[in-house]
């Protein structure tokens, strides 16, 4: 009696798994939600506010506990770190202003300082000046922090956080250990719809690769991917709001600000395209390859300067060709932690004329979507999500841009990354996200210096 009604409890739970996994390839195909994954993140930034209000409790407590003697100091620092945790001033006050096209500004108070020129005499002193200016960037480099993960305010139930656990109690313990076990619990039910998402890519794109260079192809190619990445969306619980819909491109080149490779499933959950970007080995090779079936990609080596001219001529063929897929280009070169955007290549710029740009933004409280290839792999990046909270992404399609007459195409590109910039939220820095891969180069040093010196009367 007992093993029939184990088989039988085991019948229906698996026939309940199947049933829901069924529905939610079906509603992928259709492109159609019934809701559950926004009210799945809606509980949980209820639950985030709670555990957020217990730990600013225990803070305030804490210090109302403090010895009086020690209070105005100690309410001074909590200020300074609660104004800088709040996206406040920073930590470092800084006096200095550097402006690309205007240099660098000091206010001072000397009497030699030209007010109109902005320019004063050198003094010794001023040596422990530049020191200090040099102390300060160490400290707070807005480079090297764009490579690592974007903390946390406040704990979202993860392990990435600002701070340690400076505050444990029986609720939030509890909370953290049901939702530890509610993430792997899903694991399963994610990695079968990761497993569907990737056999239906491999069979569609090995079927319609089959089919000559015609309409029907381009249509089921189009159907196909979409039903794929929107499998392989719903395999990272993702959530996802598309805004200006009507500037989505349909023929051409979209440039948009690049976290992960996921960027691309996010995108292509919307629309189709042709990627371009670095060859690449291991599982995402593959993925790669998988796709270069049925739609003209473009791959290239990254060490190879000669391919950079193949590069630029492919994609001018591409972008004449209007029965093509709109191409998607990264043009930061590599994965920023979604906090700012890094110096555009000038080399798409200089295809075209018109630049349809998108801007995306995720939100960090669910999971961390920036993939850092220095320290992990590709499955290890993929699995981080899965175990995560979800994905949360707000994705804005901007009005395209047109490259003004007799504009560079390096003042185009940082024209349209400002705009990806503003419109997302994000950090607008020149610096050239390849600075995590190789040393600055001299030329970059030499402009600082003469950004510095300009400060300065010489005769």
């Amino acid at each position: 009696m007992d093993g029939e009604f184990l088989k039988l409890t085991l019948y229906l739970l698996c026939s309940t798994v199947c049933c829901v996994i069924g529905l939610t390839v079906v509603l992928a195909a259709i492109g159609k939600s019934l809701g559950i994954r926004k009210l799945y993140t809606s509980v949980l930034l209820s639950i985030f506010e709670f555990g957020k209000s217990k730990i600013e409790r225990y803070e305030k407590q804490r210090y109302q506990r403090e010895p009086k003697d020690s209070e105005s100091h100690d309410d001074s620092d909590r200020s300074d770190k609660e104004t800088t945790e709040n996206g406040g001033d920073p930590l470092i006050q800084r006096d200095i202003a550097i402006d690309a096209y205007q240099g660098i500004r000091i206010p001072s108070n000397r009497a030699d300082y030209d007010l109109t020129n902005l320019k004063k005499e050198f003094h010794m002193s001023d040596i422990m000046y530049f020191a200090k200016c040099g102390v300060e960037t160490i400290i707070e480099d807005e480079v090297t922090k764009c490579f690592t993960a974007e903390e946390l305010r406040t704990w979202n139930f993860l392990t990435r956080t600002t701070h340690g656990h400076q505050y444990v109690s029986v609720r939030l313990t509890v909370l953290w250990c049901l939702g530890c076990l509610l993430r792997y619990l899903l694991l399963p039910f994610r990695l079968v719809l990761l497993s569907i998402g990737l056999s239906w890519l491999l069979i569609s794109t090995a079927v319609i690769g089959l089919l000559p260079d015609i309409s029907l192809r381009r249509q089921l190619n189009r159907y196909a991917s979409l039903i794929c990445h929107r499998i392989l969306c719903r395999a990272c619980s993702a959530v996802v709001t598309y805004h200006g819909r009507e500037n989505m491109v349909k023929n051409g080149i979209c440039v948009a600000n690049h976290t992960s490779p996921l960027d691309v499933i996010i995108l292509s959950c919307d629309n189709c395209y042709s990627l371009v970007g670095q060859r690449h080995g291991g599982f995402l090779g593959l993925v790669m390859k998988l796709l270069a079936r049925t739609a003209d990609h473009i791959y290239f080596e990254r060490s190879e300067v000669k391919d950079r001219f193949i590069v630029a001529k492919r994609l001018k063929e591409h972008v004449e060709d209007k029965n093509k897929l709109p191409i998607l280009i990264f043009p930061e070169g590599t994965c920023i932690n979604n906090t700012s955007v890094m110096m555009f290549k000038k080399g798409s710029f200089e295809v075209s004329d018109d630049i349809y740009p998108v801007a995306i933004k995720y939100d960090k409280r669910f999971g961390d979507a920036f993939w850092n290839s220095s320290k992990m792999g590709m499955v290890q990046h993929i699995f981080d999500l899965l175990t995560s909270w979800a994905l949360v992404a707000e994705v804005w399609y901007l009005p395209p841009m047109h490259r003004n007459e007799n504009e560079s195409a390096v003042d185009f590109a940082n024209r349209v990354k400002k705009e990806i910039a503003r419109q997302g939220g994000l950090v607008d820095l020149s610096w050239d996200g390849q600075l995590k891969r190789m040393k600055v180069k001299d030329s970059w040093k030499t402009k600082t210096q003469d950004d510095f010196s300009k400060i300065l009367k010489v005769d």
